[in-house]
Protein backbone atom coordinates (compact mmCIF):
# COMPACT_ATOMS: atom_id res chain seq x y z
CA UNK A 1 0.00 0.00 0.00
CA UNK A 2 1.40 3.52 -1.14
CA UNK A 3 1.43 5.84 1.89
CA UNK A 4 0.71 9.85 0.30
CA UNK A 5 2.57 12.41 1.38
CA UNK A 6 -0.16 13.74 3.44
CA UNK A 7 -0.21 10.65 5.23
CA UNK A 8 3.65 10.90 5.56
CA UNK A 9 3.41 14.08 7.02
CA UNK A 10 0.84 13.17 9.60
CA UNK A 11 3.29 10.61 10.84
CA UNK A 12 5.81 13.39 11.29
CA UNK A 13 3.49 16.18 13.18
CA UNK A 14 2.34 13.08 15.44
CA UNK A 15 5.50 12.38 16.53
CA UNK A 16 6.90 16.28 17.25
CA UNK A 17 5.57 16.14 20.85
CA UNK A 18 7.01 13.00 22.00
CA UNK A 19 10.23 14.10 20.35
CA UNK A 20 9.90 17.34 22.57
CA UNK A 21 8.92 15.32 25.33
CA UNK A 22 11.78 12.83 25.34
CA UNK A 23 14.78 15.35 24.33
CA UNK A 24 17.61 14.79 26.13
CA UNK A 25 16.16 11.54 28.13
CA UNK A 26 18.06 8.22 28.81
CA UNK A 27 16.00 5.04 26.97
CA UNK A 28 17.35 2.11 27.74
CA UNK A 29 16.55 -0.54 25.11
CA UNK A 30 16.82 -4.30 25.88
CA UNK A 31 17.03 -6.17 22.90
CA UNK A 32 16.22 -10.09 23.16
CA UNK A 33 18.42 -12.81 21.30
CA UNK A 34 14.79 -14.07 20.21
CA UNK A 35 13.70 -10.72 18.84
CA UNK A 36 16.94 -10.45 16.39
CA UNK A 37 15.95 -12.20 13.53
CA UNK A 38 17.60 -12.02 10.18
CA UNK A 39 19.87 -9.27 9.20
CA UNK A 40 16.70 -6.87 8.45
CA UNK A 41 15.76 -7.12 11.34
CA UNK A 42 18.72 -5.98 12.87
CA UNK A 43 19.04 -3.01 10.47
CA UNK A 44 15.40 -1.60 10.96
CA UNK A 45 16.73 -1.93 14.78
CA UNK A 46 19.79 0.45 14.22
CA UNK A 47 17.76 2.36 12.49
CA UNK A 48 15.01 3.05 14.96
CA UNK A 49 18.26 3.68 17.82
CA UNK A 50 19.86 5.99 15.47
CA UNK A 51 16.79 8.27 14.78
CA UNK A 52 16.10 8.05 18.48
CA UNK A 53 19.74 9.42 19.16
CA UNK A 54 19.09 12.28 15.77
CA UNK A 55 16.32 13.41 17.65
CA UNK A 56 18.10 13.94 21.07
CA UNK A 57 16.92 11.17 23.09
CA UNK A 58 19.67 9.13 24.48
CA UNK A 59 19.47 5.12 23.80
CA UNK A 60 20.98 2.57 25.66
CA UNK A 61 21.31 -1.15 24.58
CA UNK A 62 21.06 -3.86 26.58
CA UNK A 63 21.44 -7.76 24.93
CA UNK A 64 21.00 -10.70 25.38
CA UNK A 65 21.83 -13.78 22.69
CA UNK A 66 20.38 -17.21 24.76
CA UNK A 67 19.49 -18.41 21.35
CA UNK A 68 22.81 -17.58 19.69
CA UNK A 69 24.40 -19.11 22.91
CA UNK A 70 22.30 -22.47 21.93
CA UNK A 71 23.29 -22.87 18.53
CA UNK A 72 27.25 -22.10 19.18
CA UNK A 73 27.11 -24.93 21.75
CA UNK A 74 25.45 -27.49 19.66
CA UNK A 75 27.85 -26.48 16.96
CA UNK A 76 30.66 -27.44 19.70
CA UNK A 77 28.35 -30.52 20.12
CA UNK A 78 27.81 -29.53 24.50
CA UNK A 79 24.45 -30.38 25.64
CA UNK A 80 23.06 -26.86 27.32
CA UNK A 81 21.97 -28.03 30.70
CA UNK A 82 19.03 -26.22 32.75
CA UNK A 83 18.15 -25.74 36.53
CA UNK A 84 15.14 -23.93 37.18
CA UNK A 85 14.82 -22.31 33.63
CA UNK A 86 18.62 -20.88 33.84
CA UNK A 87 21.49 -22.33 31.96
CA UNK A 88 24.00 -23.94 33.93
CA UNK A 89 27.02 -21.99 33.50
CA UNK A 90 30.39 -24.23 33.96
CA UNK A 91 34.00 -22.89 32.89
CA UNK A 92 33.36 -23.68 29.47
CA UNK A 93 29.68 -22.88 29.01
CA UNK A 94 31.13 -19.33 30.48
CA UNK A 95 33.73 -18.80 27.63
CA UNK A 96 31.01 -19.65 24.97
CA UNK A 97 28.62 -17.17 26.58
CA UNK A 98 31.32 -15.06 26.42
CA UNK A 99 32.31 -15.56 22.66
CA UNK A 100 28.80 -15.22 21.16
CA UNK A 101 27.36 -11.78 23.55
CA UNK A 102 30.48 -10.26 23.73
CA UNK A 103 32.35 -11.47 20.65
CA UNK A 104 29.40 -11.76 17.91
CA UNK A 105 26.09 -10.27 18.62
CA UNK A 106 27.37 -6.98 20.37
CA UNK A 107 30.18 -6.43 17.31
CA UNK A 108 26.83 -7.20 14.58
CA UNK A 109 24.73 -4.34 17.34
CA UNK A 110 27.19 -2.30 16.70
CA UNK A 111 28.40 -2.44 13.35
CA UNK A 112 24.60 -2.13 12.26
CA UNK A 113 24.75 1.09 13.89
CA UNK A 114 27.62 2.07 12.64
CA UNK A 115 26.36 2.06 9.49
CA UNK A 116 24.73 5.02 10.19
CA UNK A 117 27.47 7.23 11.52
CA UNK A 118 30.39 6.63 13.99
CA UNK A 119 27.74 6.44 16.97
CA UNK A 120 27.64 2.77 18.78
CA UNK A 121 30.31 1.72 21.33
CA UNK A 122 30.31 -1.92 22.39
CA UNK A 123 30.99 -3.10 26.21
CA UNK A 124 30.21 -5.29 28.42
CA UNK A 125 29.42 -5.40 32.58
CA UNK A 126 32.74 -5.93 33.16
CA UNK A 127 34.00 -3.06 31.55
CA UNK A 128 34.76 0.24 34.22
CA UNK A 129 33.14 -2.18 37.04
CA UNK A 130 29.61 -1.30 35.41
CA UNK A 131 28.01 -4.20 36.60
CA UNK A 132 29.20 -6.00 39.88
CA UNK A 133 27.43 -9.65 39.89
CA UNK A 134 27.17 -12.21 43.10
CA UNK A 135 26.88 -16.18 42.21
CA UNK A 136 23.39 -16.75 42.43
CA UNK A 137 23.43 -20.22 43.49
CA UNK A 138 26.22 -23.39 43.31
CA UNK A 139 23.88 -25.40 41.34
CA UNK A 140 23.77 -23.02 38.29
CA UNK A 141 27.55 -22.02 38.50
CA UNK A 142 28.62 -19.09 37.20
CA UNK A 143 25.35 -17.29 36.59
CA UNK A 144 25.18 -14.48 38.66
CA UNK A 145 22.71 -11.83 40.41
CA UNK A 146 23.14 -8.01 39.67
CA UNK A 147 24.71 -6.96 43.16
CA UNK A 148 25.03 -3.39 41.83
CA UNK A 149 25.82 -1.14 38.87
CA UNK A 150 28.23 1.91 38.16
CA UNK A 151 26.60 3.68 35.34
CA UNK A 152 29.47 6.79 34.94
CA UNK A 153 30.94 4.79 31.70
CA UNK A 154 27.56 4.81 30.52
CA UNK A 155 27.05 8.57 31.28
CA UNK A 156 30.75 9.63 30.07
CA UNK A 157 29.47 7.60 26.45
CA UNK A 158 26.06 9.54 26.84
CA UNK A 159 27.83 13.08 27.49
CA UNK A 160 30.11 12.28 24.50
CA UNK A 161 26.52 11.51 22.38
CA UNK A 162 27.43 7.87 21.95
CA UNK A 163 25.38 4.99 21.97
CA UNK A 164 25.90 2.48 24.72
CA UNK A 165 26.20 -1.46 23.56
CA UNK A 166 25.76 -3.54 26.71
CA UNK A 167 26.37 -7.04 26.73
CA UNK A 168 25.64 -8.76 29.55
CA UNK A 169 28.39 -10.02 31.40
CA UNK A 170 29.51 -9.36 34.64
CA UNK A 171 32.57 -9.47 37.21
CA UNK A 172 32.42 -10.43 41.03
CA UNK A 173 34.17 -8.47 43.36
CA UNK A 174 37.26 -11.14 43.05
CA UNK A 175 37.50 -10.52 39.11
CA UNK A 176 35.21 -13.90 38.25
CA UNK A 177 32.80 -12.94 35.62
CA UNK A 178 28.96 -14.66 35.67
CA UNK A 179 26.53 -14.72 33.10
CA UNK A 180 23.75 -12.68 34.00
CA UNK A 181 20.18 -12.47 32.91
CA UNK A 182 19.87 -9.47 30.54
CA UNK A 183 16.18 -8.54 31.75
CA UNK A 184 17.63 -8.11 34.86
CA UNK A 185 20.78 -6.20 33.87
CA UNK A 186 18.64 -3.79 31.22
CA UNK A 187 16.01 -2.82 34.82
CA UNK A 188 19.25 -2.64 37.11
CA UNK A 189 21.39 -0.33 34.52
CA UNK A 190 17.64 1.73 33.63
CA UNK A 191 17.38 2.11 37.57
CA UNK A 192 20.90 3.27 37.75
CA UNK A 193 20.50 5.99 35.27
CA UNK A 194 17.18 7.19 36.08
CA UNK A 195 15.54 6.36 32.49
CA UNK A 196 12.94 8.06 31.01
CA UNK A 197 11.89 4.85 29.57
CA UNK A 198 12.83 0.70 29.84
CA UNK A 199 12.14 -1.16 26.62
CA UNK A 200 12.16 -4.62 26.46
CA UNK A 201 12.15 -5.91 22.69
CA UNK A 202 10.78 -9.73 22.66
CA UNK A 203 8.86 -12.15 20.63
CA UNK A 204 5.88 -11.63 21.81
CA UNK A 205 3.10 -8.59 20.83
CA UNK A 206 3.06 -7.68 24.45
CA UNK A 207 1.19 -8.72 27.90
CA UNK A 208 -2.24 -10.46 27.43
CA UNK A 209 -4.98 -10.38 29.93
CA UNK A 210 -5.47 -14.25 28.65
CA UNK A 211 -2.01 -15.76 27.41
CA UNK A 212 -3.94 -17.49 24.56
CA UNK A 213 -6.27 -14.66 23.39
CA UNK A 214 -4.88 -12.03 21.17
CA UNK A 215 -7.48 -9.43 21.69
CA UNK A 216 -7.03 -9.38 25.25
CA UNK A 217 -3.10 -7.23 24.78
CA UNK A 218 -2.90 -4.88 27.60
CA UNK A 219 -1.94 -1.31 26.46
CA UNK A 220 -1.49 0.35 29.72
CA UNK A 221 -0.74 -1.71 32.95
CA UNK A 222 0.32 -1.14 36.63
CA UNK A 223 3.10 -2.55 38.51
CA UNK A 224 0.62 -3.65 41.53
CA UNK A 225 -1.49 -5.35 38.30
CA UNK A 226 2.02 -7.11 37.19
CA UNK A 227 2.19 -8.35 40.17
CA UNK A 228 -0.80 -9.82 40.72
CA UNK A 229 -0.40 -11.66 37.12
CA UNK A 230 2.83 -12.87 38.68
CA UNK A 231 0.97 -14.39 42.04
CA UNK A 232 -1.81 -15.63 39.41
CA UNK A 233 -0.19 -17.11 37.22
CA UNK A 234 -1.02 -15.50 34.04
CA UNK A 235 2.61 -14.14 33.81
CA UNK A 236 4.93 -17.28 33.75
CA UNK A 237 7.96 -18.57 32.62
CA UNK A 238 10.41 -16.39 30.41
CA UNK A 239 8.42 -13.39 31.18
CA UNK A 240 8.66 -13.32 34.67
CA UNK A 241 11.71 -11.63 34.91
CA UNK A 242 10.80 -9.12 32.62
CA UNK A 243 8.13 -8.55 34.38
CA UNK A 244 9.59 -8.26 37.67
CA UNK A 245 12.30 -6.14 36.26
CA UNK A 246 9.56 -3.51 34.82
CA UNK A 247 8.13 -3.51 38.32
CA UNK A 248 11.26 -2.58 40.12
CA UNK A 249 12.06 -0.14 37.50
CA UNK A 250 9.32 1.89 37.53
CA UNK A 251 9.16 2.21 41.04
CA UNK A 252 12.91 3.03 41.24
CA UNK A 253 12.04 6.06 39.09
CA UNK A 254 11.94 4.84 35.64
CA UNK A 255 9.25 6.81 34.06
CA UNK A 256 7.50 3.82 32.16
CA UNK A 257 8.75 0.52 30.85
CA UNK A 258 7.33 -0.84 27.93
CA UNK A 259 6.95 -4.76 26.73
CA UNK A 260 6.65 -5.12 22.43
CA UNK A 261 7.60 -7.33 19.45
CA UNK A 262 10.74 -6.40 18.67
CA UNK A 263 10.18 -8.92 15.15
CA UNK A 264 7.54 -5.88 14.10
CA UNK A 265 9.25 -3.32 11.78
CA UNK A 266 9.94 -0.38 13.73
CA UNK A 267 8.76 -1.22 16.83
CA UNK A 268 10.85 1.09 18.69
CA UNK A 269 9.30 3.84 16.35
CA UNK A 270 5.64 2.80 16.59
CA UNK A 271 6.07 2.56 20.69
CA UNK A 272 7.64 5.89 21.48
CA UNK A 273 6.09 8.11 18.75
CA UNK A 274 2.88 7.35 18.64
CA UNK A 275 -0.34 7.74 20.89
CA UNK A 276 -1.36 4.15 21.05
CA UNK A 277 1.56 2.24 20.40
CA UNK A 278 2.14 -1.11 19.69
CA UNK A 279 3.16 -3.06 22.76
CA UNK A 280 2.49 -2.77 26.97
CA UNK A 281 3.31 0.26 28.43
CA UNK A 282 3.94 -0.36 32.45
CA UNK A 283 3.30 2.88 34.67
CA UNK A 284 4.05 3.11 38.77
Amino acid sequence: MTTTPQEKAAVLAESLPYIRRFWGRVVVVKYGGNAMGDDDAVTAFAQDVTLMRSVGMRPVVVHGGGPQIGELMARLGKVPEFHEGLRVTDAETLDIVRMVLVGKVNREIVSAINVHGPLAVGLSGEDAGLITASARSPELGFVGDVASVNPSIVERLLAEELIPVIATIASGTDGQAYNINADTAAGAVAEALRAEKLVYLTDIDGLRRDVDDPASLLSTVSAADLEAMVADGSVAGGMIPKVLSCVRAVRGGVGHAHILDGRAEHALLLEIFTHEGIGTMVGP
